[in-house]
């Protein structure tokens, strides 16, 4: 299982940016397509958006389309998921997942994974 750990997360006011990165921290990480997750307080964990192996696939939910941009450096090891326009409802706890594959709607990505600790994203002024 691959093992990834999410960073970045924070305080920000709405309408404000952050990167949230998932570094994996063993190798094949170029086999895997990377899902991302979030779980707003009182609310169930949801995929939002996945990026395939090569990168040359990235779907995402219509909630954070065109103001989320996921990205891979595969060099790096790692995701970066660029968040502009933040919005209140964008609170909560980000996870990263390896997948097999990206589904055309992330919110159809399993929510069995190894998960790890999270990083919490806060937007509020």
């Amino acid at each position: 299982q691959l093992q990834l750990v999410e960073s970045g997360g924070g305080l920000v006011q709405p309408g404000g940016s952050l990167r949230l990165s998932c570094a994996a921290t063993q190798f094949a990480f170029d086999y895997y397509a990377i899902g991302w997750f979030r779980q707003a307080p009182g609310k169930e964990r949801e995929g939002f958006s996945c990026i395939s192996s090569t990168g040359d696939k990235v779907v995402y939910a219509d909630s954070v389309k065109g103001r989320f941009t996921l990205s891979r450096d595969n060099a790096k090891n790692t995701v970066y998921l660029q968040m502009s326009s933040l919005k209140p409802e964008d609170t909560g706890v980000y996870y990263c997942a390896a997948e097999a594959f990206c589904p055309r709607d992330p919110a159809l990505l399993p929510l069995n994974a190894d998960w790890g600790q999270g990083t919490r994203v806060t937007v509020s002024s």
